[in-house]
């Protein structure tokens, strides 16, 4: 069933190094690569370090702001690039996937962040289809350059997966482009998010970095 989000238009931007054909799955689809549930803290976690004013404010992803409340936690598998297979899980940090709880239907907005791509854009899509999204805070069509975020488990905007999809079938030389506190997809309860920085997992629920108001 399409999902619609009144009054929300989207638009593309050119991308430095399009990379056709597309990414391996794992790199920008989380569930080609896999996770399990683990057993640690439901809840923000300090981390010890410094932190960057500019790193996306994950707080700003529900329209009310609120706190968040995990539900689960996960470690995601590695990938192995020379046999294009699964690795080991990841253990360090120990969480590197979380389940935020959303109301059924209420709309998800793209995270503020320090980041300006050009034409009024903040954010480029990387992967969207109909439950899950990948974006990146660059312009590079890159998965492992600054901040990668991974949603799965919503609602994706049916025309923006449209519009993706249209975008990969054409060489990638651009891709959708989104800006800070645009709607792009609605929530199923709950959602599973991921956060990469430099191609490293981090953990989701760190203070400082992700939900420091």
């Amino acid at each position: 069933m399409p999902v619609v989000i009144p009054d929300e238009k989207y638009g593309t931007l050119s991308v430095i190094s399009p990379s056709h054909p597309a990414h391996p799955s794992a790199e920008v689809n989380l569930s080609a690569r896999g996770y399990v549930t683990t057993t640690a803290r439901l809840g923000l976690v300090d981390i010890d370090g410094p932190f960057d004013l500019a790193a996306p404010k994950l707080f700003t992803l529900l329209g009310d702001y609120r706190a968040p409340s995990f539900s689960a936690v996960y470690q995601v598998y590695l990938w192995d690039a020379e046999c294009n297979c699964r690795g080991a899980l990841m253990t360090n940090p120990e969480v590197t996937m979380a389940s935020l709880a959303a109301n059924p239907g209420e709309t998800l907005h793209v995270p503020d962040a320090g980041y300006n791509l050009g034409g009024g854009y903040n954010a480029l899509v990387l992967y969207a289809d109909s439950d899950r999204i990948a974006f990146t805070y660059t312009r590079e069509d890159n998965p492992v350059r600054g901040y990668v975020l991974y949603l799965e488990g919503i609602a994706v905007g049916s025309n923006l997966v449209a519009l993706y999809q249209q975008a990969n079938s054409a060489g990638r030389a651009e891709l959708p482009a989104l800006r800070v506190g645009q709607a792009f997809a609605r929530g199923r309860g709950e959602v599973k998010f991921a956060i990469r920085d430099a191609g490293a997992f981090m953990d989701p629920r760190s203070r400082k970095d992700w939900w420091r108001k």
